[in-house]
């Protein structure tokens, strides 16, 4: 699927929240859901180093959200933007709750490289694109005009 103007929207909102994280001391990451008439119905960033929990990843609080709240038509007409792809936890709880699309603003393999350039530690998992998890989701990134940012937010949140 082509990218809209309202992906980018949506994005940018992502990429806010991934800002904020950094800035909080936490991992560069943020989501958002937003429903199948584009109405932003849940978002949040990532709060591992925050709350010392490494499962507070913001696409599974968005699954947690989304299971409490929505109906499973809701849920699948949905559509998750984040500022970088889903790690393999999350992949998985996306489809295992019935979440449509996925948009994300920089590739986990991108994440990965420009990580390990800027002296970061490895994942605890492996690296794994979301359909080699949940191979019928709907998923479209890297979006490439975002890139530059989320690789500072990436270097920030080492240094």
């Amino acid at each position: 699927m082509a990218i809209s103007k309202n992906d980018l929207i949506h994005l940018r909102r992502a990429i806010g929240l991934a800002r904020e994280a950094v800035d909080s001391g936490d991992e560069p990451f943020g989501s958002v859901l937003v429903d199948a008439a584009g109405a932003e119905r849940f978002a949040d960033r990532n709060r591992e180093e925050s709350t010392g929990d490494p499962t507070r990843h913001p696409e599974l609080e968005i699954v947690r959200w989304a299971v409490a709240h929505l109906t499973p038509e809701e849920r699948s007409a949905a559509t998750v933007y984040t500022s970088g792809e889903h790690c393999a936890m999350c992949s998985a709880a996306h489809a295992w709750a019935g979440l449509g699309r996925i948009v994300y603003a920089a590739s986990a393999e991108q994440i990965a490289g420009w990580r390990r350039a800027a002296g970061g530690g490895s994942s605890a998992v492996a690296v794994l694109p979301i359909t080699t998890v949940a191979p019928a989701l709907i998923v479209d990134g890297p979006v490439d005009q975002f890139a530059g940012e989320v690789h500072t937010l990436i270097v920030r949140s080492i240094s």
